[in-house]
């Protein structure tokens, strides 16, 4: 069969089934259409039961979580917060609508926010005054941070953390849930995350205040009385009854979805871990991660070919694969704010690469990616 004709393999498709149809079908009957109602409770419950935590506020992004966590948290314009620099530009940008300053900390070498350089750098700045008002921690590819390290080091100097969970729903540090390490945690429903509701995020607290905050501001902040009225800023960030409908049937698979997901890791590491020039991002000792996408790095002069030969070779077989977030810091839009390191994921940015990991992916899908990636020209196959 001609390459062009090939059935496209996506990096990571959205995988419903049965049950998220006849959940939105029962949510269009009802007529509970427009944002709010019976399946936005039920979603919010089930996942915070789920994670054991004491609420979540469904969203219509993770993005818009994100936001609220900062107002919530008193963040004002002129603060400084610092963020993971290896990460999708969301995490970043909701620093920047609330008139805040982001300052880039470096990633490990499990690639998540460095402990060491958060430590030395937060005591340099208590000496000078000048702490950040928050700490935004990026669960990077289902990766949990390392929150023992980090919670202690914050607590010593009164920083809130917001855990950006939103590519590690499904994945633990020590053995506790990602979205509930942190005083706030984010969680999305993208079509590309390990669960979907096509578009749609939550916010977790255990905070009873800040989550009927959250509904509040999320709710375009409309005050209790008959007409409109409005004493404050709100903003449109509710999720709809159909959305949330879908978001439960996802719920109930999401074991599953991890589980496929870690098969498929395995499945690379398997067929790739001995082949010259190609490591894995580890699985940190104190994680289990969701696996939401498998990354790689290439050495080119061991392969035979870079990390963008192979993934237009895949492309050239109708195979997604996509390279690693391209840290903020390098990002044109943040040009000129502080960074802390910026060598570790500098390097794995170059070399990085995402393999299809959809948790719908069928063996003969991994063995045509598989087959494809060992053809790259170049690599003594």
């Amino acid at each position: 069969m001609s390459r062009q004709y090939k059935e496209r393999i996506y990096l990571s498709p959205p995988h419903v089934e049965n049950t998220e149809r006849f959940l939105l079908l029962e949510a269009f009957d009802s007529n509970w259409i427009a944002p709010l109602g019976p399946h936005v409770d039920a979603f919010e419950n089930e996942m915070a039961k789920k994670l054991g935590i004491s609420h979540a506020v469904a969203l219509s992004s993770g993005t818009a979580a994100l936001h609220l966590s900062l107002i919530l948290l008193g963040v004002q314009p002129g603060d400084e917060v610092f963020c993971s620099t290896f990460t999708f530009a969301a995490s970043a940008n909701s620093i920047t609508y609330v008139g805040a300053k982001p300052v880039f900390v470096d990633c490990d070498s499990n690639w998540v926010l460095d402990p060491n350089l958060l430590s030395d750098e937060l005591r340099k700045r208590a000496g000078q005054s000048k702490l950040p008002a928050a700490v935004i921690t990026v669960d990077l590819y289902g990766q949990c941070c390392d929150y023992p390290a980090i919670q202690e080091i914050c607590g010593r100097y009164g920083i809130p953390i917001i855990e950006d969970a939103a590519e590690a729903l499904g994945s633990t540090c020590s053995g506790i849930h990602a979205g509930t390490l942190g005083s706030m945690g984010v969680l999305s429903f993208n079509g590309n995350k390990i669960i979907t509701t096509s578009g749609g995020g939550m916010l977790l607290t255990g905070s009873r205040e800040k989550a009927e905050r959250a509904r509040f501001l999320a709710t375009q902040a409309r005050d209790s009385a008959p007409h409109y009225q409005h004493s404050t800023i709100g903003y449109n960030y509710r999720m709809s009854n159909l959305l949330a409908a879908v978001g439960r049937g996802q719920l109930m698979v999401l074991e599953e979805r991890v589980e496929k997901r870690r098969w498929i890791n395995q499945f690379y590491r398997e067929k790739l871990s001995d082949i010259p020039g190609i490591s894995f991002m580890p699985e940190a000792l104190y994680c289990r991660s969701n696996f939401w996408l498998t990354c790689i790095l290439v050495d080119p002069e061991k392969f035979g070919a870079t990390r963008e030969d192979i993934r237009q070779h895949l492309e050239s077989d109708n195979i997604e694969s996509r390279p690693v977030w391209k840290p903020m810091h390098l990002q044109p839009v943040f040009q000129g704010c502080d960074i802390v390191g910026g060598n570790v994921s500098d390097s794995i940015f170059e070399n990085g690469l995402c393999l299809p990991s959809g948790s719908n992916m069928t063996s003969t899908d991994l063995d045509r990616v598989l087959d494809a990636f060992l053809t790259t020209p170049g690599h003594p196959s």
